[in-house]
């Protein structure tokens, strides 16, 4: 088989690590497997880098703030191929642009184009281990960039795509995908199998696991995706397609404490205030989640909306200065929460939001808003009932069996 692995800043956040995980890529390679190993960078080493280059500018969108930042990617890579070749195991470590990892021109978040493939598959057929700097590419100019952070998962999916692995194994410091926080709820179990939306719903409702864009990239090219922990053996969750899952109503329960909640009450009910409203939010990359408008009253109507809590100020602001009628009241709120349920047999099981309703009002749970998809209930409720109802969803459905 070809296998890509990846490994996360805590995997390789020491030199003993770095060791570990080269007696992990040794014992794969011993049976029989072909392997690329992207590796990111020891753990606050990114960090770090940002700092200094604050020290001298806050505006961080630049060239040279990529080739800084890029480099500890390239030092962990360099690392693990000599620990390998120390271990009499041939290695070559490749820089994002050695690897044929090209991107646009966006700096600090780059997104990747193609990539060529071409020295990784000369490397891997004379034998070679190869380890990849993660996170990074470069423009068609020849330009180094960073692909965002979490921006190592994104690349380890990519080249598995570009290589046709036969898998794309994520090594992390947790086991794998769980039901829900297992912090929150000590009975989470671990999940065997997920689908890709399933994962895209859990990982952009709050679930921390995977990046969002490299389970999106998974699914668009087909990749099987293995998440699992880089410190135990453990068997991990695989991420794939849904024609090979089975038949779980519900796989998981989403904690969000990233959300604010503004509603503003005797806005103008017309058409156009919406967009005005959206619109200037857009202007200003504001990224507006779940949104509930009533139905309008004598002219008037109430429009609430939620946000991430960092841009809960830039969008009151924006508020202000958009809302021109007086009679309106702009109000916020920032100790809300986004609990969500995630299931693909949502689908074809009726029941499943009533259930849901009437769990958090046993509780006295009030809902402030809901939003709905074909697999995924998300609900804003009050932070201080949060982990209370993640506890009471969880076990409704069953998910400690």
């Amino acid at each position: 088989m070809l296998i890509v692995q990846k490994y996360g800043g805590t995997s390789v956040g020491t030199l003993e690590r770095i060791e570990a995980v080269a007696e992990r890529v040794i014992k794969t390679k011993n049976e029989g497997h072909d392997l690329v190993v992207v590796v990111s960078a020891m753990s606050g080493v990114t960090n770090r880098l940002v700092e200094y280059g604050e020290y001298f500018t806050k505006d961080l969108n630049t060239r040279e703030m990529d080739m800084m930042l890029s480099a500890g990617e390239r030092v962990t890579s360099a690392l693990l191929a000599l620990a390998l070749n120390a271990k009499g195991y041939p290695a070559v470590a490749f820089s994002g642009r050695q690897a044929g990892i090209v991107t646009d021109t966006m700096h600090t978040k780059a997104r990747i184009i193609f990539i060529d493939p071409t020295n990784m598959n000369k490397a891997i057929k004379e034998g070679k281990i190869v380890v990849v700097a993660g996170f990074q590419g470069i423009t068609e100019e020849g330009d180094i960039t960073t692909l965002g952070r979490g921006g190592s998962d994104l690349s380890a999916v990519a080249i598995a795509g570009a290589i046709n692995a036969d898998t794309c194994e994520i090594y992390t410091d947790v086991d794998g995908v769980y039901t829900t926080d297992p912090r929150i709820e000590p009975k989470a179990k671990k999940l065997d199998k997920i689908s890709y939306e399933e994962m895209l719903e859990l990982a952009s409702m709050g679930a921390k696991v995977l990046q969002n864009r490299s389970v999106e990239l998974a699914k668009k090219l087909k990749v099987n995706l293995v998440t699992r922990s880089s410190f135990n053996n453990n068997q991990g969750t695989l991420i794939t397609g849904e024609e090979n899952m089975e038949d779980a109503v519900i796989s998981g329960i989403a904690l969000d404490r990233n959300q604010a909640r503004i509603t503003i009450r005797g806005v103008d009910d017309r058409p156009g205030v919406a967009a005005e409203i959206f619109s200037s939010l857009a202007q200003k990359e504001i990224n507006v989640d779940m949104i509930v408008q009533n139905i309008g009253i004598d002219g008037a109507t109430n429009l609430g909306f939620t946000i991430p809590q960092n841009e809960m100020e830039p969008a009151l602001e924006i508020m202000r200065s958009v809302i021109s009628n007086p009679k309106c009241v702009i109000e916020s709120d920032n100790e809300v929460v986004k609990v969500s349920i995630v299931g693909v047999g949502m689908k074809s099981h009726s029941g499943i939001a009533s259930l849901a309703f009437r769990t958090l009002a046993a509780e006295g749970i009030n809902i402030q808003m809901i939003s709905t998809s074909e697999i995924k209930i998300s609900m804003i409720v009050a932070e201080k009932y949060g982990e209370l109802a993640v506890r009471a969803l969880h076990k409704a459905y069953n998910l400690d069996k």
